[in-house]
């Protein structure tokens, strides 16, 4: 089995914040240049790379003297403020020395899920790696409250992969990769080498948290492993403490875990959709209009729908559930959910008389629609 990095050209390497910190004790810059020198080597081959790094709220409590990280929201955007400064001037003197630039860019998941500000933020990213800089992408910890109660860089490594068309996401953790069981209570488990991206017993394997400096445990690294997928990208999940780990895969190696995307990338667009995190309503649908989104492609009209959650106004993504609650895909509504809700069960027909004017027959057209399950 060799690796899939080694035709990889435009690569998402994520490293966590126990490797970045020196299991929260403050940078490691060892460990950072070496993560460098190999990242300047790809570069010289050829390749474009892209570096989210975790690590700035570590730093900053490791800075403040802190013990413990904490719960408070402002104490953590404090922390995060003050350790972007350590982690970005570690990382820009390291890059100096390699004879490449590297540029800071906070995001939050609300500037990927604003069309204007994704596709600005996928022109920046092109042209830095055009102009042969290296990216270093954290959340933007200091104003995104709801980033720092997720804590999930993972979730953004995979994010940024489907934002650049990326070929491969390498997730660089403390763990050689993903187990059958927690080898920490099972001596019994076993690495899994090759799987497939989206596979459900892999969800299954994947234990919680398994550190106190950051928030992400295995099944955040799985999750992230298949949303990757959507555009096409397999995942590795491999120990950041390797020797030259960067080099081994893109040479062919087969280092930890390797998650294999098996379906088609999905248009970009589509794509756009399906990376939505936080989405205002739903709509719920009969067995019929479900059948027909998953197998005729078809666009979701009123007819179909018995109901609606949430509160969203015309042309913010939506869910699309089946009766069971079960997500089935997401997209644009056509009308808002108050809207949405007079027009619910009736035909196409019974719009304008419902509401007064119809803007569009559909509740959700299916260029505006993609399929997830």
């Amino acid at each position: 089995m060799q690796s899939v990095l080694r035709h990889a050209r435009r690569i998402v390497v994520k490293v966590g914040s126990s490797l970045v910190t020196a299991e929260g004790r403050g940078l490691d810059h060892a460990a950072l240049s070496r993560w460098a020198e190999q990242i300047a080597a790809l570069t010289a081959q050829g390749k474009e790379v892209v570096l989210v790094s975790s690590g700035a709220i570590a730093e900053g409590i490791a800075r403040l003297g802190w013990k413990k990280r904490p719960q408070a929201v402002n104490e953590l955007q404090a922390a995060a403020a003050v350790g972007q400064m350590g982690l970005v001037q570690a990382y820009e003197s390291i890059f100096r020395t390699h004879g490449l630039h590297a540029a800071q860019v906070l995001l939050t998941h609300e500037d990927l899920a604003d069309r204007t500000r994704y596709l600005n933020a996928r022109s920046t990213l092109r042209t830095l790696l055009e102009l042969r800089v290296v990216p270093i992408i954290n959340e933007n910890d200091t104003v995104a409250t709801d980033e720092i109660r997720l804590g999930d860089n993972d979730t953004l490594g995979a994010l940024v992969t489907n934002l650049i068309e990326a070929d491969c996401l390498i997730i660089l953790t403390d763990q050689p990769g993903l187990y059958t069981a927690d080898p920490r209570k099972y001596p019994d488990a076993t690495l899994v080498m090759d799987a497939h991206a989206g596979d459900p017993d892999l969800e299954r394997m994947a234990g919680g948290a398994g550190s106190s400096i950051g928030t992400g445990g295995m099944l955040t690294k799985i999750l992230a492993a298949k949303r990757a997928a959507r555009s096409g990208a397999h995942t590795v999940i491999c120990s950041g403490r390797e020797e030259r780990v960067l080099l081994r895969l893109a040479a062919g190696e087969a280092i930890g875990s390797q998650l294999v995307a098996r379906q088609a990338p999905l248009a970009a667009r589509r794509q756009w959709l399906a990376d939505h995190l936080q989405l205002r309503g739903g709509v719920v649908l009969d067995d019929g209009a479900v059948r027909a989104l998953r197998e005729d492609g078809k666009s979701l009209l009123p007819v179909g729908v018995k109901g609606i959650t949430g509160e969203f106004e015309r042309g913010e993504v939506v869910a699309i559930v089946d009766t069971d609650g079960c997500e089935i895909a997401r997209g644009l509504a056509n009308y808002s959910a108050s809207e949405a809700r007079r027009i619910a069960g009736k035909p196409s027909s019974a719009i304008e008389a419902e509401l007064g004017y119809m803007d569009e027959p559909e509740m959700i057209h299916r260029d505006n629609l993609v399929v997830l399950a």
